[in-house]
């Protein structure tokens, strides 16, 4: 650290009364982010933060430096079939963002074209170039990009500021030309209607919800746009999107817990929407066209789902086609005109389900490693034997295959390059088991340079996630290697809350179980220390968003247990956002961390775990947070907050905040910027560790 004092925020007193207990805030002035003093105060911060991280400043950029040397920066997609063209996406090298094209499909062409050296195939047709789109813009990203069921017109949309509120657009593919229908303020996702004269899009209310499912008739004006569903109940939000066999428009509406999906026959677009079934609360389902029937994969009656069938000419009764297996959760199906495949979990890891309709028998897909990741990639075809997944280990890069779904044959499309000397030979994984404090076995997945000494004498990181149901399956990283090479342990806390464990594991994770999700997590930290692979002065933990409100409570609950703390875009002042029903998404969380507004349980509950609350005058590891002013998802103030807090209650401790004045929840947009942040946090965790 340098002698530059860190900014000391104002003090100014707010108070918050619910269920009989007062709370004054002081830092609450720092949620108006049109305040001067609040984005000085940012600013401040900013400033702070480049003084103190001035002498990594040769790290940083020898870690960039490794980064972009071992990515091949000239690339593309493997790419995927849809009708009489492939489609696929390329970066070039000094761009940001990834180009979208396509070529046609050669007369009697199974496989996918040659990829040549990564550049731009013969024939190619650039359907939309997101470095032009983005011009000198310092933030930029697609919302949707959907072609039409006859390949000629494209629904794509942009944001230039990270709020995630979309301009929406269509182009002819045939001619080139940008089409005057315009929707201002969309949201992710549409869906064409069969002939490509009907576009269905998503727009949001004021508390960021994806609320209402609208219809344009291409050639009029967005003024005229239909309201196909409105969902009323805040609880819930809603999607859109195109069966694969392009036979229906399938409107999925999703509360925490509960689900209803409506269809619309993708020929008469303007037909009233229909329920598949009923929203019944605690009912999950999901949709699949299949020829006569709809499939469900639904938990009505079986926690770890199971797959039903009903008419699709008339939705009724539900038949089962896959029973209940408790410990096998279903994640989804993808279904085709002679198989279906089905994507699941269990013991921790993924699997892929192969059941062809024609009499073979049902066969899981193998793969070598002890632990990895393994899942459905884009498959646009119905009527295909061939299904494209995706596979990737800790040592193992990304890796396209297409699997012959007769013969259950791998085909190896692509494995991303790893430029320079990289060997997955040099480097172990492992699955280790912490014991948490109810006796609970928690996965924990490792990797390390081969022969790493187990006395204790390595750094490491231990990432944590543990909310939503979302699963931190094994994944490779070109970054991670950085720290790898230098001797750092990198492990994946798979926590309750999270979903490795099929259902129970999410359920024992959230609301009044949540704290489960934070003493598993030190329950992991402990077991690195006492398996020999780290110590606590060398251990860093990393997490984001929800994994952000893990890492303020972990500091909180065990700060004696981490040298250091990485929390990016951080949700660390919970009970203040979801106590604020006028805050982004704050309602539809509330089947997730429990509702502290009706019920002083839960006001109890979470004011003992949120972060914010629970700061105290005493020493805390080094914390490095990381937010962006544009986030929508976890709003700025939270780490703003925290930090200033933090320091008030703690003025020795080592904090710094880092706030992105231009970008969303993901951070900066560009895949450089990405690296540049990437770089400074790998600098900053070699230095908490003492190889700096």
């Amino acid at each position: 650290m340098t002698g530059v004092q860190p900014p000391t925020a104002k003090q100014v007193p707010h108070e918050r009364t619910h269920h009989g207990d007062t709370v004054v805030d002081e830092f609450f002035w720092l949620q108006d982010k049109e305040d001067p003093d609040t984005v000085a105060y940012l600013e401040a911060e900013n400033a702070f933060t480049t003084a103190a991280t001035a002498h990594l400043e040769s790290l940083r950029e020898t870690a960039f430096s490794e980064i972009k040397s071992r990515t091949k920066e000239t690339d593309l997609s493997v790419p995927t079939r849809k009708g009489g063209f492939w489609y696929y996406t390329r970066t070039e090298e000094g761009k940001q963002y990834g180009i979208h094209c396509r070529v046609p499909v050669e007369v009697g062409q199974a496989a996918p074209p040659d990829l040549g050296d990564g550049g731009a195939l013969p024939g190619e047709h650039v359907l939309l170039d997101g470095n032009a789109l983005a011009g000198d813009s310092e933030f930029f990203a697609l919302g949707t990009f959907d072609i039409s069921p006859d390949s000629r017109l494209l629904a794509y949309s942009t944001d230039f500021a990270g709020d995630e509120r979309f301009t929406l657009r269509v182009k002819d593919l045939d001619t080139g030309e940008l089409l005057p229908d315009t929707v201002e303020g969309a949201f992710y996702g549409s869906a064409w209607s069969a002939d490509g004269s009907t576009l269905f899009y998503i727009t949001i209310d004021e508390a960021w919800r994806p609320n209402k499912i609208w219809r344009h008739a291409m050639g009029t004006d967005s003024s005229a746009d239909v309201v196909v569903h409105e969902e009323t109940d805040e609880r819930f939000w809603v999607g859109v999107d195109l069966t694969r066999s392009e036979r229906f428009i399938l409107i999925d509406i999703h509360s925490k817990v509960t689900s209803e999906v409506l269809v619309i026959p993708a020929d008469a677009p303007t037909s009233p929407p229909q329920s598949i079934a009923p929203r019944r609360q605690g009912v999950e389902y999901s949709v699949e066209h299949h020829g006569h029937r709809f499939l469900i994969l639904h938990n009505d009656g079986a926690e770890d789902f199971a797959l039903a069938y009903t008419s699709a000419d008339a939705p009724g009764a539900w038949t089962t086609l896959i029973e209940h297996e408790p410990g096998t959760r279903l994640l989804g199906v993808d279904a085709f005109s002679g198989h279906l495949v089905v994507s699941l979990r269990r013991d921790g890891l993924t699997g892929i389900r192969v059941v062809p309709l024609q009499g073979a028998a049902s066969y899981d897909i193998a793969f070598p490693e002890p632990i990895y990741s393994a899942g459905p990639e884009a498959n646009l075809e119905y009527d295909t034997t061939s299904f494209r997944l995706h596979y990737v280990s800790l040592v193992t890069p990304d890796s396209v295959f297409d699997c012959n779904l007769d013969s259950g044959e791998l085909t190896l499309r692509k494995q991303k390059p790893v430029l320079g000397e990289f060997d997955p030979s040099r480097y172990e994984q492992h699955r280790e088991w912490a014991l948490a404090e109810d006796g609970t076995r928690v996965p924990i997945s490792i990797v390390a340079r081969a022969g790493t000494p187990r006395d204790g004498s390595a750094p490491a990181v231990l990432y944590g996630y543990g909310s939503y149901e979302a699963s931190m399956d094994p994944w490779f990283s070109i970054p991670r290697l950085s720290l790898l090479d230098r001797g750092v342990v990198f492990a994946v806390a798979h926590i309750r809350g999270g979903g490795e464990m099929g259902r129970r594991w999410y359920d024992e994770g959230k609301l009044l179980a949540k704290r489960n999700t934070f003493t598993d997590f030190v329950a992991c930290a402990e077991h690195l220390v006492k398996a020999g692979w780290t110590s606590s002065d060398k251990l860093v933990a990393r997490g984001g968003s929800a994994g952000g409100l893990l890492m303020g409570a972990v500091a909180n609950i065990a700060p004696e247990a981490f040298a250091g703390i990485v929390a990016q875009v951080p949700f660390v002042d919970a009970l203040n956002t979801i106590l604020d029903p006028s805050l982004p998404l704050t309602v539809t969380e509330w089947e997730e961390w429990g509702n502290p507004l009706a019920d002083p349980e839960v006001y109890a509950y979470m004011k003992s775990y949120t972060p914010y609350e629970n700061l105290s005058a005493r020493p805390y590891p080094a914390i490095l947070a990381v937010t962006s002013l544009n986030d929508t998802r976890v709003l700025y103030h939270e780490p703003a907050k925290w930090v200033a807090r933090l320091r008030s209650l703690s003025p020795d401790s080592d904090v710094l905040l880092k706030t992105e004045m231009g970008a969303g929840h993901g951070g900066p947009s560009g895949r450089y910027d990405a690296w540049r942040e990437e770089a400074f946090i790998t600098a900053w965790v070699l230095d908490r560790v003492g190889l700096a």
